[in-house]
């Protein structure tokens, strides 16, 4: 896989650059980027190294379920270790090191674990080293201790400050997708007290990941939204903030990254900041997450998301690679497919695990289709390759297609949040279809009734023993 950056498209700023290292190596981004759409333009695959086998691992998503990109950020006392790539926001001066090899992640000793692996069952080290016992606290223990998590705490003290504050509204929007935007625009015509948060540095959620028109219309139509929302005055837009909990009384916990994405923090202002909010109603727009399909070396550098894929490319003007194969269990694979086609990238095969291929006949992609064919591609193989554009039966033969990146597009899984209440966590499950339809707002939405908050320091209630 060689992923590189596009000549033009993405949302970036192509006019200023931004200078950044990466396990000391100096390379170059633009405001927009991730940490992670910035290594993926220069090249760089291999990010870290698995747990116990230290096998190799690249970026496998877009957003906050990345589970292979977590690297450490920083230095001195301002060090953040298992931080994922996807997360961070790139800025001048930044420096990232990978985790959990030695001596360097290119050549890590620790990858001899896999040729052990069949020793190495799960809690071994209880059955293997016991004798002698004088060897546990001398020996067996610091070794195992020191191999044992991923990355290094600093020593150091933390020079930044941080704060905790309330906030109260009538209605709390959790994440600014297409869905979210609507409710709180909704909501704040009608005069409510709203507070719309979102975990990126931009408002917008999907729709600044994927291409085409909302209802016949282009994408103009998000800025016209957010627009809006910035007149309104009785809208608080919270960007970068993360809710982490759903409490008793409708009080929600919140994390505010107010200067994780510049290099020297202000120190009159706070780095992070705690929010406890109150809301007398709360709307869950958060979305939906990608399953990972389960094939062999579904784990390896070159191998993405399809949804991802489509993230970087529309978003960060990254393309995986020249030659892509995609497998799909539904029709969402064919939109990936259809993108990258577009930005001038072949994509060698869709592998279709439906037996039928789907209902995409009308939007079909101009390459080789595999209906009804399971995954049995390592995306090992280099080299760009494009087969005639035809349609074939199932597949039920082993067969090798020449790529240089893989992108897997499982079922779409709506978020589930827990509500914790009275010791019980009750799932709360919320979905939205993976399209790009705003939903309808009403002109004159009815008014919400308003009622006085109460006090922050007022006294908590006790359920009776």
């Amino acid at each position: 896989m060689t992923s590189f950056r596009l000549s033009s498209g993405g949302r970036i700023d192509r006019t200023t650059s931004l200078g950044f290292t990466f396990d000391g190596k100096p390379l170059e981004g633009h405001p927009g980027d991730t940490l992670a759409s910035a290594l993926l333009a220069n090249g760089v695959q291999l990010v870290g190294r698995s747990f116990k086998y230290h096998r190799p691992r690249g970026i496998l998503t877009a957003g906050a379920a990345e589970p292979n990109a977590l690297v450490t950020t920083g230095s001195g006392g301002r060090t953040e270790p298992n931080t994922r790539a996807t997360m961070i926001e790139l800025y001048q001066g930044l420096t990232a090191k990978s985790q959990n090899r030695w001596p360097s992640l290119g050549f890590d000793v620790g990858a001899v674990n896999g040729l052990l692996s069949p020793f190495l069952s799960a809690g071994f080290y209880y059955k293997t080293f016991m004798w002698p016992a004088a060897l546990w606290e001398k020996l067996y223990e610091p070794v195992i201790r020191k191999a044992a998590g991923l990355g290094r705490a600093s020593y150091e003290a933390d020079p930044d400050t941080y704060e905790k504050c309330w906030a109260h509204c009538d209605l709390l929007v959790i994440g600014a997708g297409p869905a979210g935007l609507a409710a709180a625009l909704t909501a704040g015509r009608a005069g409510a007290r709203v507070i719309l948060a979102d975990e990126g540095s931009e408002l917008g959620g999907s729709l600044l990941s994927d291409s085409g028109t909302i209802d016949g219309e282009d994408d103009a139509l998000l800025g016209e939204l957010l627009a809006e929302l910035a007149s309104l005055e009785n809208v608080r837009r919270l960007p970068r903030m993360t809710v982490f909990g759903w409490y008793d009384d409708n009080v929600f916990g919140a994390v505010e990254r107010v200067q994780k994405h510049v290099a020297i923090p202000d120190p009159e202002r706070p780095v992070e900041r705690l929010w406890r909010i109150v809301a007398r109603q709360a709307i869950l727009a958060t979305g939906a997450e990608e399953r990972p399909l389960v094939f062999g070396g579904n784990d390896i550098p070159g191998v993405m998301m399809a949804g991802a894929m489509r993230s970087y490319l529309n978003r960060q003007a990254v393309a995986p690679g020249k030659s892509t194969v995609i497998f799909t269990t539904n029709d969402a694979g064919y939109r990936t497919a259809a993108d990258l086609e577009a930005a001038g990238l072949a994509v060698a095969a869709i592998v279709d695990s439906r037996g039928d291929g789907g209902g995409v006949g009308r939007a079909a992609p101009k390459c080789w289709r595999a209906p009804g064919s399971s995954m049995r591609l390592a995306a090992r193989a280099c080299g760009a390759s494009t087969s005639r554009p035809q349609t074939v039966p199932a597949v039920s033969k082993r067969m090798r297609l020449p790529c240089q990146a893989a992108g897997a597009q499982s079922f779409i899984l709506p978020v589930i949040a827990a509500r914790s209440r009275n010791g019980r966590t009750r799932p709360r499950r919320f979905w939205r279809p993976p399209s790009r339809k705003v939903l309808p707002l009403p002109a004159r939405p009815p008014a919400l009734r308003r009622r006085r908050p109460a006090s922050a320091m007022a006294p908590q209630r006790h359920l009776p023993r």
